[in-house]
């Protein structure tokens, strides 16, 4: 059965090069000890019973071994947050931290998407334990279930977290976390509103450039990124190309120049086409709308940029 372009593994590089990778698990997860791994730091407040977890669905993780030759055998890092659909994923840095983040339905909830919370598995020790999953804010701001979501740890040391929410059924704003202090807690850095009662099915992308975050998403029915300023906490208007999209990658070089890259014509098991465009620091286009017919069913670009600023786009 396909996964689709939203429940797809994730990946991310962090210390030494290590691979970490996570992706929602199929079937129940009592197959797996959903305590395995994890190295609890709220051990005053109590668990669930084990055959409350036994049909939910795992949030698996995996990372490469210390030799580098393989990777070790996955683990279900969620612990009580059962209730994955679209949102996953998975962030490192060059500490040693690893975040696996997704969203789900908080404990004992009774409000559908807007009962959603977008919870935060901790690593400090590269993978080898996490700890108990929390919620990434105290006021959770519900989740569009279906959406997508990504998660990046910058220069900095920050964490984001950009998702879809949904604290009523008509609103599906995307909306970008940040953490200041490692993934203890965040706070909304920005937040793109969308009135609609429909979920869009969408993904979510973040990347970083000489210390900039480029964060791009779907709204409107249109993709668009925006640049945030970790140190300032600005955040740019957003830059959209006129035309109905999916599935935005936005890179950016040294000039300040960022590529948006996106889907066209992409559904439900159906492929379509990529498109780009190159727009300067204020936003403003500086090459012709492109396009690549050939994409395919449960398939999105990605891109990179190469050593004399130019971009290559893969899909």
């Amino acid at each position: 059965m396909a996964m689709g372009t939203i429940r797809g593994a994730q990946l991310a590089v962090g210390k030494n090069g290590r691979v970490h990778v996570a992706w929602d698990g199929m079937g129940g997860g009592s197959s797996l000890d959903p305590h395995a791994g994890h190295s609890d730091n709220h051990s005053a407040h109590s668990r669930p019973a084990r055959d409350a977890s036994d049909a939910k669905q795992p949030l698996l993780y995996t990372r490469l071994n210390d030799a580098g030759t393989a990777f070790e055998p996955e683990r279900n890092v969620i612990s009580y947050a059962y209730g994955l659909d679209g949102g996953s994923s998975i962030a490192a840095d060059s500490q040693g931290n690893v975040y696996v983040t997704w969203h789900a339905a908080q404990p004992g909830n009774t409000n559908g998407e807007g009962g959603r919370a977008v919870f935060v598995a901790r690593s400090t020790d590269e993978g080898k334990t996490f700890q108990r999953e929390t919620p990434a804010i105290s006021k959770p701001t519900g989740a569009c279930a279906c959406c997508g979501m990504r998660a990046f740890a910058d220069s900095h040391g920050d964490v984001l977290a950009l998702y879809r929410t949904a604290y009523q059924m008509t609103n599906r704003d995307e909306t970008l976390l940040i953490s200041r202090n490692a993934g203890a807690n965040f706070e909304i850095a920005y937040s793109h509103h969308w009135n609609v009662a429909t979920c869009p099915m969408s993904s979510a992308f973040i990347s970083e450039t000489s210390g900039e975050i480029l964060a791009a998403a779907e709204t409107h029915g249109r993709v668009f990124f925006v640049r945030l300023d970790p140190q300032t906490r600005k955040v740019s208007s957003p830059v959209s190309p006129e035309t109905q999209a999916k599935h935005p990658v936005a890179i950016g070089n040294a000039r300040g120049e960022v590529l948006l890259a996106w889907a066209e014509g992409a559904g439900w098991a159906k492929g379509g086409a990529v498109a780009w465009q190159i727009y300067d620091r204020e936003g403003n286009p500086i090459s012709p709308k492109g396009r690549a017919e050939g994409l395919k069913p449960w398939s999105l670009a990605t891109a990179f940029t190469e050593p004399d600023g130019s971009f290559t786009i893969i899909y």
